[in-house]
């Protein structure tokens, strides 16, 4: 494994160093960063499944000039999981990139581009093979620089500029915090070594316990994107070129949850008191909640995948918020479910928010705009891109036969066996976040009815919908790729399950697969098959057949199919695009029902026609919803430490001697301390 390790490797840093050895050939610096990309994606994905069902941990060390830093790497199951699951996205990107990079000749360098995104998938990668917590910091930190730069891309524009500052800032503020906790670790095992985390020489004391949990959730749940940290998330994730897009939304951000997973039941043991995995649980609901509902009153396409990211990974949080509070009253087979269904939804995310990226991206490069309401009709001029959209709307919205019904089937599942908790109020706890999960669900599925119906049915809304054309081949290739695997993991999820559980067994220090899967594998029996059972496959089958029959039904009632062709009846005015249903008016009942939490304010102006009153020839609506978050939160903060810091400009008077002073004074205050 470590020779693919280093192909691995090779592949992207020939992707960083090659494009720049080719000036003045645009196509050929486009094409070679991509297939460099490719190359190496294709190893991490044999990475990854050799990682999977190898039996034991692969290990390699080089060793480093710098104090404290270790360049060690570990592939055990969990960093396999994680390899393979960046390696399938960043390959479908990789594909895709080879024709969307196209939309930047001209304004920017293709052979930055290229080996920005090989450098951004490089240290990503790095950041989950790390088996030490320097190596894994700077791999991080790169991560991070890399990204922002790849956000930053259109710099010339205005809100590009704050989308990247203010992701910076927030991306340094979660960085800040897992340092402080590293460190911790590093107090108490002598080592940077995450095998010394594992093993310190002592424990530490049960109040750094719960500092290090604090500190990690707050440092990876900012990268992770959950309520209230995630307001950086509708910024950068629309202004960022689609293919980078993809990777931030569907690969990056779960970086954050492999450094969860890692310290709590890896580092930590799984050993924690219950009230860590009702923390967990419950950002975990509040997140997929608020996520959805903001979600639901964007128009800017790539907006409203930002903010489902936000209620995706409150949903992942379920997962491992249900395994912590499981594992800490001893329930370790529910502990194994509450996590693999926490992992499933991971790559299910990862696999249909980038598809849905690729697909905005698609949209954006054919009509030139984010905005819904200037779409329409799109499904005839880009029908392989709207199919592809399709199926992620689908899977998104946890919907049969595709992935994300599977992932979410086994969180209900775990949800609901919180009644073997022994205390009455998890057990009531549990059920609530089942139920909020239910209610995200459904709204899921109405923002992406909005989504879908707006951009590709009924007639063009601009001159640019009308004039859309479908996307080159390679963009229709990489979205072929994801949606074939969204559909692929919502049919046999035997095949699935039992590579997740050689993931989980480590971690929950239990094997779930024989108690899961029943019929010989051909049905999901989470831990008892008297509670609930399903098979997919023969669920799949009986839609396939449903359809198949109600086409035979019509075929035999209404005989021969044919076309007829005439105008919609308009109440004897003629039809036009704007009097289609508008994705503001689509959410407008929702909005209403929400209000308190959306606060919006809105201005209506309408001029009719003069044939008849009830028929509007112009009419001009604006709705906006109250940022709560930035509002009550940050601009609050910001205010504070504004304040703060004129104060203290004071200190700064341009004097020599002051300044001395200080250090002086800062002297004997450290002598003092050592002392």
């Amino acid at each position: 494994m470590l020779n693919l390790v280093w192909l691995l490797l090779g592949g992207y840093v020939a992707g960083i160093v090659l494009p720049f050895c080719l000036p003045g050939r645009p196509e050929s610096r486009r094409l070679t960063s991509s297939v460099a990309a490719i190359v190496a994606t294709s190893a991490g994905i044999v990475l990854g499944i050799l990682g999977l069902t190898s039996s034991e941990p692969v290990t390699g060390t080089l060793a480093s000039t710098i104090p404290l830093l270790t360049l060690s790497i570990r592939v055990d199951p969990l960093a396999a999981f994680f390899v393979f699951t960046i390696s399938v996205v960043a390959l479908a990107a990789s594909v895709y990139a080879i024709g969307y990079l196209q939309h930047f000749e001209g304004y920017a360098s293709t052979a930055k581009l290229g080996a920005l995104f090989n450098a951004y998938l490089l240290c990503m990668t790095l950041v989950i093979l790390a088996d030490n917590a320097f190596f894994f910091l700077l791999a991080w930190e790169l991560m991070s620089l890399l990204s922002y730069f790849l956000v930053v891309t259109e710099h010339e524009k205005a809100e590009v500029r704050y989308a990247g500052l203010f992701y910076l800032i927030m991306t340094h503020v979660g960085t800040a915090f897992i340092v402080m906790a590293f460190l911790i670790f590093f107090q108490t095992a002598g080592s940077f070594s995450f095998e010394a985390f594992r093993h310190p020489e002592q424990p530490l004391p049960e109040g750094m316990r719960t500092l290090v949990f604090l500190m990690i959730l707050l440092g990876f749940g900012t990268k992770a994107g959950i309520v209230p940290l995630h307001v950086w998330l509708p910024y950068a994730h629309p202004v960022a070129p689609s293919h980078v897009s993809a990777v931030m939304s569907g690969v990056m951000i779960k970086t954050a949850i492999y450094g969860l997973i890692r310290v709590y039941f890896d580092f930590f043991g799984g050993q924690f008191p219950w009230w860590w995995g009702f923390t967990v649980l419950f950002l975990g609901a509040t997140s997929s909640l608020l996520g959805v509902m903001y979600a639901l009153m964007e128009h800017d396409l790539k907006r409203l995948l930002a903010f489902h990211s936000v209620e995706n990974i409150g949903i992942i949080l379920l997962g491992i918020g249900a395994g912590m509070i499981f594992q800490s009253y001893g329930l370790k087979e529910l502990a194994a479910l509450g996590l693999l269904a926490a992992l499933y939804h991971t790559i299910n995310h990862a696999l249909f928010k980038a598809l849905l990226f690729l697909g905005a991206g698609s949209l954006l490069y054919a009509t030139q705009t984010r905005n819904l309401e200037e779409y329409g009709g799109l499904l005839r001029r880009m029908p392989w891109t709207g199919s592809f959209f399709l199926i992620g709307a689908v899977s998104i919205s946890a919907l049969p036969p595709t992935n994300g019904f599977v992932s979410e089937w086994l969180l209900f599942q775990s949800l609901f066996l919180s009644f073997q908790i022994p205390t009455v109020f998890l057990k009531l706890m549990l059920p609530i976040a089942a139920a909020i999960l239910a209610l995200t669900s459904v709204l899921a599925l109405a923002c992406f009815a909005k989504a879908f119906g707006i951009a590709f049915l009924a007639r063009p809304r601009s001159m640019h919908a009308r004039r859309a054309e479908e996307v080159p081949a390679p963009m229709r290739i990489g979205m072929g790729i994801l949606a074939t695997l969204c559909v692929a993991l919502g049919i046999v999820p035997m095949v699935v399950v039992p590579l997740l559980d050689r993931v989980v067994a480590p971690l929950a220090e239990i094997s779930i697969t024989s108690k899961v899967m029943a019929i010989d594998g051909w049905a999901l029996a989470p831990v008892n098959v008297e509670f609930s059972s399903l098979s997919t496959p023969a669920l799949a089958l009986s839609l396939v057949a449903l359809a198949m029959l109600g086409l035979g039904l019509a075929v035999a009632l209404g005989g021969r199919l044919t076309t007829r062709h005439s105008k919609t009846w308009g109440c004897g005015i003629n039809l036009t695009a704007h009097m289609q249903y508008t994705a503001t008016g689509f959410v407008q009942p929702i909005k209403r029902v929400f209000s308190t939490i959306y606060q919006p304010t809105v201005k209506l102006e309408t001029e009719f026609l003069h044939e008849s009153r009830y028929f509007a020839k112009r009419r001009h609506f604006e709705f906006h919803i109250e940022p709560i978050f930035e509002k009550y939160l940050y601009d609050p903060l910001l205010a504070f430490f504004a304040t703060l810091a004129d104060r203290l400009k004071i200190i700064q008077a341009g004097s020599l001697h002051l300044y001395l002073t200080y250090m002086f004074v800062a002297l004997i205050v450290l002598l003092l301390l050592a002392v």
